[in-house]
Parts: C-alpha cells; sequence; structure tokens
C-alpha cells in the first residue's frame, strides 16, 4: 500500500469538504456575549430554546454569519447556549391584563335602580284609591292584598325571569318570547287572584291587579334588556307623583295617571315580545331545561318578599332606598366577577388566591352596604314627613341588604339552592314571629337577616374561595 488513505463514495465522486470551526482564542472577545446582553429580556423570559431560535430568524442570522461569527455549528445550537446563560435569571413575566370579561355599562345599573325603584310612587299617587278602615292586624288599608299580589308575584317573576334568561343564553329570542308569552301572563292571573281573594274593596283589587299587571311586564322587558321602554312606561306615575308636591290633584286624575303605567308597561311589553317571536329560531337549540332548575329562584322571590315587606311595615322609607339600591347591587356583582378574575391571574396557589378572593368580596359588599345607607340618609331628608331610621332599624336594613346581595352572588355563581334555603329560614323566623305577636320588631329583623347574612358569608367565602367557581 502506498500514499495517504482515502475514502470514495460508492458512485465515484468526492466527499463534501466540511468547514472547520475555528477556536477562538481565550483572549479574545466572544461577540456572543454582545447578542447574549442584547436578548436579556427574550432570553430571560423564553421557556424553551425554540422560542430564542425564532427570534434569531427573525432577525435574520445567516448559517454562516453563526459558524463564523459566533463560532457555533447551527442555529438551535446558538439558542440553546443562549437559553443555557439565561437560566440562572430565569423570569416570566405575568401576561399584559386583558380586557374585562365582566364589564359592563355603570349607567345601565343605574338606570335598572331608577326603574325598580320608581314603582313605589305608585303608592303615594294611588293613596286615594287605597283609603279606607285598617285592615287586619291594624295594617293601613289595602296592605294585606297588596301584600298578598306582591309575594305571589315575586316568586313566580323570579322563576320566570331565570327560566327566561337561560331561554336567551341557549335558545334566543324567539325562544325566550315564548317563554314570556306564556308566563307572564300566568304570573299576572295568579297575583291578581290572590289580590282579589285578600281585598275588602273593589279599588284594593283594582289596584292590586295593577301592580300584578306591572310586575308581569317588567319582568319581560328586564329580561329583553328594554330598560328605556319601561322607563317611558313610568313616565305618567313620576309625572304625577311630582305633580302631587305642588298640587292637589283630584282622585279621577291620580286614578287615571296610576292605570296609565301598567297599561303603558303592558302594551310596550306585548310589543318587544312580539317582535321577539317574529324572530328567526336558533338552529339546533338544546332542549330546555326542567322547570325545576328554576325552582330555587322562586322560593328565593317569595323569601325576599317576606323580608322586605317586614322591614316595610315598619320603615317604608327603607324598603324604597333597597329597591333603589337594586342598580348599585348588579354593578357591584359584575364588579366582584371581573376583579375575581384578576385575582386568579396575579395568584400562584390556591391560598394566594383565596386571600384575595375573600378581600375582593368584603370589599365589594362594603361598597354596596354604603351605597345603601346613603340611599337611606337622602331619602329620610328628602321624604316629607319621613321619621329618621334609628340605630337598630338601620342595621336592620342594612343586614337585609347583605343578605340581598349575597344570595344574588351566589345566585350568580349557581348556588341558587343554598341562598334561597338560608333565606327561606330567615323569612319563616320573621314571619312566626309576627303570628305570635304582632308588632314592630327591628330586633327580630336584626337577629334573623344577621344570622342569615353570616351564614350565606361563610358559604360565598368557601365556593368562591375555589379557583375552578371562576371560569
Amino acid at each position: 500500500m502506498s500514499g495517504p488513505l482515502r475514502l470514495v463514495p460508492h458512485d465515484g465522486g468526492a466527499l463534501p469538504t466540511v468547514p472547520r470551526q475555528r477556536r477562538r482564542p481565550a483572549w479574545a472577545e466572544d461577540p456572543l456575549e454582545e447578542l447574549a446582553e442584547r436578548l436579556d429580556e427574550v432570553c430571560a423570559a423564553a421557556v424553551h430554546a425554540d422560542e430564542i431560535a425564532a427570534v434569531l430568524e427573525s432577525e435574520g442570522l445567516t448559517h454562516e454569519l453563526i459558524v463564523h461569527r459566533y463560532g457555533r455549528s447551527d442555529l438551535f445550537a446558538l439558542a440553546e447556549e443562549l437559553h443555557a446563560r439565561g437560566a440562572g435569571k430565569r423570569r416570566y413575566p405575568a401576561p399584559e391584563p386583558g380586557p374585562d370579561p365582566w364589564g359592563i355599562n355603570p349607567w345601565r345599573c343605574l338606570l335598572r335602580g331608577i326603574v325598580f325603584g320608581l314603582p313605589g310612587l305608585a303608592y303615594v299617587l294611588g293613596g286615594t284609591l287605597l283609603a279606607g278602615p285598617p285592615d287586619a292586624f291594624g295594617l293601613p288599608a289595602g296592605t294585606v292584598a297588596l301584600s298578598a299580589a306582591a309575594l305571589a308575584g315575586w316568586a313566580w317573576n323570579q322563576a320566570l325571569a331565570h327560566r327566561a334568561y337561560l331561554r336567551l343564553g341557549s335558545d334566543g329570542r324567539r325562544a325566550t318570547a315564548r317563554c314570556l308569552l306564556r308566563g307572564a301572563p300566568a304570573g299576572a292571573l295568579l297575583a291578581s287572584a290572590f289580590a282579589i281573594a285578600f281585598a275588602s274593596r273593589g279599588s284594593e283589587a283594582a289596584f292590586a291587579v295593577g301592580q300584578s299587571s306591572y310586575l308581569a311586564a317588567a319582568t319581560a322587558l328586564l329580561v329583553l334588556g328594554r330598560e328605556r321602554d319601561l322607563l317611558l312606561a313610568l313616565a305618567p306615575t313620576t309625572v304625577g307623583a311630582a305633580l302631587l308636591l305642588a298640587w292637589d290633584l283630584p282622585p279621577a286624575v291620580r286614578a287615571c295617571l296610576v292605570i296609565a303605567t301598567p297599561v303603558a308597561a303592558l302594551l310596550v311589553a306585548g310589543r318587544q315580545v312580539v317582535r321577539g317571536l317574529r324572530t328567526p329560531p336558533e338552529l339546533g337549540a338544546p332542549a330546555p331545561p326542567p322547570l325545576t332548575a328554576s325552582l330555587p329562584y322562586g322560593l328565593y322571590g317569595l323569601a325576599s318578599a317576606v323580608l322586605v315587606l317586614v322591614l316595610a311595615l315598619g320603615a317604608g322609607v327603607s324598603a324604597v332606598a333597597l329597591t333603589l339600591s337594586m342598580g348599585a347591587a348588579e354593578w357591584l356583582l359584575y364588579r366582584f366577577r371581573g376583579r375575581g378574575v384578576a385575582a386568579l391571574r396575579r395568584s400562584v396557589d390556591a391560598g394566594g388566591f383565596r386571600t384575595r378572593s375573600a378581600s375582593v368580596l368584603l370589599g365589594c359588599l362594603a361598597g354596596y352596604l354604603i351605597v345603601l345607607a346613603a340611599l337611606a340618609a337622602a331619602l329620610t331628608a328628602l321624604w316629607p314627613g319621613a321619621p329618621a331610621p334609628g340605630a337598630l332599624r338601620l342595621c336592620a336594613l342594612l343586614t337585609l341588604g347583605a343578605v340581598l346581595w349575597l344570595s344574588l352572588l351566589l345566585q350568580a355563581f349557581g348556588a341558587a339552592w343554598p341562598a334561597a334555603l338560608v333565606c327561606m329560614a330567615a323569612a319563616v323566623i320573621e314571619i312566626a314571629f309576627l303570628c305570635w305577636e304582632f308588632g314592630d320588631h327591628p330586633v327580630v329583623q336584626l337577629v334573623a337577616c344577621a344570622s342569615a347574612a353570616a351564614v350565606l358569608m361563610a358559604i360565598a367565602c368557601s365556593l368562591l374561595g375555589r379557583a375552578t367557581s371562576h371560569r
């Protein structure tokens, strides 16, 4: 054998020449240091070397530049070394906060609060229709009939609103309109039947029938998102109550203005339901939920009606303040959901999230109670002849407000049965005490509502302290 050994491929061609990587002297400055410093943020935040490789490729680094300038075999080898250099200072910045998925226009909530409170002016304007001898237990004339109609109407319409909202979210406006077309008249007839059964005079029965009709129409309009239409329907009663401050309107004029509001509400609600029926049906809509799914909402409506009516027996201004505060309550419910999602993004463990969730819950509840107390104080100052609520009465109002807000919060997270049962227990305690010894006892209201609020708070902290509840 003579000469050097050569490897020749089978096809007779020469093997490709592999360029040798130049070894950089130890004293020479490594250009990779400058590149690592320039890409410091990228290298520290990268979870894999491929992320750095994508950045290097986007900056136009060619294979020849990587080999000859940086002395590495290819793009991925360079990226792996940069990734290894950033391991000691690894940091993963939190993602940029996105838009609040639960954001809502506060003016809409304010409008809904006004719409909830304005119907109370009908009782001021229609006082002459309810004039007469006292009802049972020494209550003002018409109280029993109106209370019976309100209890039946609130319970039915709460369940109806829940079912209609379910249909709106899954089946569209056509199915929602059909649900309201069947349920709203049935609720109005049921409440009117209770009113007629307990009314002692025809004027009381007529007023209660108008109240029941308005509640049914208002439920339909609120579900369909037509708060402005409902506000326009309330214009006759609102204008009449404003005129009553300056002039003593004749009974016939008062009666016409009171009747105009439920008639207008029925006309507007009927128009919106008909428009909903004309919309095309949703394709592939799921089967409607069972009727029992709305049962806890109906029980909550009945219990909340009892609690509010008992409060109104001793402090009508407090009940009006509670009604007006529902707009702020709704906005704070959305606020809690949005801040709960933000707390979930910021938390790194379950304990930290539970602490943040409880803090957000207490903050939103405190904000609502502050609004409720401010409304009660403002109405007491503006309402002619309204007595100032004492400390017990104010505490009873605030604890009842806490019960209602926490119940609505639990319902929003799907825990309708605990909220309904706790409210029913508080209502039964108050009714049992009233039947045993009738009278104005704010201490009983305070104890019952404070106990219910404590139970609801414990349930809410346990449920909403879990991350899965907010997804």
